[in-house]
């Protein structure tokens, strides 16, 4: 017999299902992301625990014309296979193939672009407000997990939200995980919620009961309406979203069809924002990712009937993570804060050893980073690593309340430059360009893993005064350069008369790449500290050989490029000069390979560059 999921088009296709249908439907989807993520890699563990609920929000809900908003994005498996994309997952997060994220390049069924958590109410309350001004009457639904609860973004958008009494769905997927387990007042709140299990039933036992009455006027309806909710506190309490202005209903089975559909229904025709807390399992259907939904959570392709993936090579954010539990034997004054990310940042052993000393404020880099400094003007030394597309949500509090001050916070910016198939929302192309003009911050760039290692220890025990520094995803390694390293100096690891290459990061390995390609003669200066720039050596350099190129894993615009191009403009150095970076304009997703390639920085192109 044909699947059922072979005959799903588009969501119109699921309204023809009965409910035996559309929960045989459920068991296909789940068989299907389990197949096609084990060859491509991606978001596994989420999107087996939203099946039901995406279902049942296109079953009630009607795409394009009604917008869903997903908080994150990599939750929208189940919404990409139901509008139409089952087919692009076979090169999904590949390089020309379909985001792993909403895209509304992609379908008009995806209204908007999201790959950080905490944003989607605010965007949701954006579109109905929209939709109100225009007279229209569409319904406007945001999905989230819990771990987005523990940004204030949320809160500033809720308090909004119900107090405007703007039609607004917001669906709670609570599977008390965000990527690591949840923390903080908030989750701990929803446990207690999730231990009232009757609310729901009892709801519709009321609403059945009043259904069967006769008519007898608007004034006694609503007076029945007030006793409905007054019997509803008594089996579950206030909870903090009825204070904020929303009808909060939940917890509900987020893999019982029958209660989503009907709570949707509900939800549906209130006209007023609605709160929905569903209760789901992470990594639903699947024994490994139920078992371990952290390493499922974003996992490379694996084996299927094992959950085991390829073993690779050492990376950045595991000698970070090393290196930090080894200086915190002997610094007792070290502290890590994670945005709830220790596994993917490398603090997991930190963690374990240091229980005292670890602090997981959520999915709140803002609160973390004035955190960090509040931690730091009591004599304490923070490290606080975040990937660097998520650091840039603490702009303002890395300016503000660290640099501005000149306290002490040491920054390890993991996933620094490309990270490859998680595309244009998480690239971490941007951070020299927002952190360089900061006063009082320095940056460094490691070039090896032993570098990175030699580095943390000067940030941490040798200096004093905020510091990052920026690595890259994976264990790209350049061969030629010491681990030691002196602030404000480049190291030349090459002499030539006919070019100079500038580098940084990962970025010189491709130097010594391009330096092989060519016949001219090529002097490499190693960029180990980005801020400050050695201008002596820059302009010494510069002078030698006429022709500079710098290359880096960074924007153009603010890089480190633009830096040198400054010191030798303001010098009034005759020379050639050119900047290889990254272009003006969102980086698409790919492998890293890929994406060199694609905007002109792989060593074939840069060497063919040079005059």
């Amino acid at each position: 017999m044909e699947k059922i999921l072979n005959k799903i088009e588009s969501p119109d296709d699921l309204k023809k299902l009965n409910k035996d249908e559309l929960k045989t439907l459920c068991s296909e989807i789940r068989e299907f992301l389990i197949d096609s993520v084990s060859e491509t890699g991606g978001h596994l563990a989420s999107n087996l625990g939203i099946v039901e609920l995406t279902v049942a929000i296109h079953t009630v809900f009607n795409v394009p014309e009604d917008k869903i908003v997903f908080d994150v994005g990599h939750q929208s498996y189940v919404h990409k296979i139901l509008t139409g994309r089952k087919d692009g997952f076979k090169s999904l997060r590949q390089f020309g193939g379909m985001s792993g994220f909403p895209k509304t390049s992609e379908s008009d069924c995806d209204v908007f672009n999201t790959g950080h958590s905490s944003t989607s109410i605010s965007a949701a309350l954006g579109i109905a407000r929209g939709r109100d001004l225009a007279g229209d009457n569409y319904n406007v639904i945001s999905v989230f997990g819990d771990g987005a609860l523990t940004g204030g973004m949320m809160y500033e958008a809720m308090n909004d939200a119900g107090h405007s009494k703007t039609p607004l769905i917001l669906i709670l997927n609570d599977n008390a995980m965000s990527i690591s387990k949840n923390v903080g007042a908030v989750s701990k709140h929803l446990r207690s919620l999730r231990m009232s299990p009757f609310y729901f039933r009892s709801k519709h036992a009321v609403e059945n009961f009043l259904k069967k009455m006769p008519t007898i006027g608007k004034p006694t309806a609503n007076i029945l309406k007030q006793i409905k909710r007054f019997f509803r506190r008594l089996v579950i309490p206030t909870t903090i979203f009825d204070d904020m202005g929303f009808i909060y209903m939940g917890p509900v089975d987020g893999h019982n069809l029958t209660e989503i559909i009907q709570c949707l229904e509900y939800a549906k025709e209130e006209k007023r924002p609605v709160f929905i807390h569903v209760h789901t399992k992470k990594g639903k259907g699947y024994a490994p990712a139920e078992s371990n939904p952290q390493k499922f959570h974003g996992i490379s392709p694996f084996d299927k009937a094992t959950g085991e993936t390829k073993k690779g090579s050492e990376t950045y954010s595991a000698r970070f993570g090393n290196t930090l539990v080894r200086l915190a034997k002997n610094n007792k004054k070290i502290v890590a804060i994670t945005g709830a990310m220790p596994n993917g940042t490398g603090l997991d052993e930190f963690q374990e050893q240091y229980k005292d000393r670890f602090f997981d404020v959520g999915i709140a880099e803002q609160h973390g980073v004035t955190l960090s400094a509040g931690l730091a003007t009591v004599g304490y030394t923070p490290v606080i690593p975040l990937y660097s597309s998520f650091l840039q949500r603490a702009y303002d509090q890395t300016l503000h309340d660290v640099c501005l001050q000149k306290l002490h916070v040491v920054f390890p910016i993991d996933r620094a430059g490309i990270v490859g198939a998680d595309g244009e929302t998480h690239q971490g192309v941007y951070d020299i360009s927002y952190l360089s003009h900061m006063p009082n911050m320095t940056i460094l760039s490691p070039a090896t893993l032993d570098q990175l290692e030699y580095m943390l220890d000067f940030a941490i025990n040798k200096f004093n005064a905020p510091i990052a520094i920026r690595y890259p995803r994976g264990g790209t390694e350049a061969e030629n350069v010491p681990s030691a390293f002196t602030l404000g100096q480049a190291q030349r690891m090459q002499n030539g008369s006919d070019v100079t290459i500038i580098a940084t990061g990962r970025m010189v390995k491709r130097a010594e790449e391009v330096a092989k390609l060519t016949t001219k003669s090529v002097e490499i200066l190693a960029m180990p500290t980005i801020k400050p720039l050695d201008t002596k050596s820059i302009i010494e350099s510069a002078k030698k050989t006429g022709s500079v190129i710098t290359i880096e894993d960074n924007v153009k615009i603010g890089g480190m490029g633009s830096m040198i191009g400054t010191l030798l403009e303001e010098n009034h150095i005759d020379c050639k000069f050119k900047i290889f970076a990254f272009p003006d304009q969102p980086i698409t997703h790919g492998s890293i390979d890929e994406l060199d390639k694609l905007y002109g920085l792989d060593a074939k192109t840069i060497a063919s560059k040079i005059d």
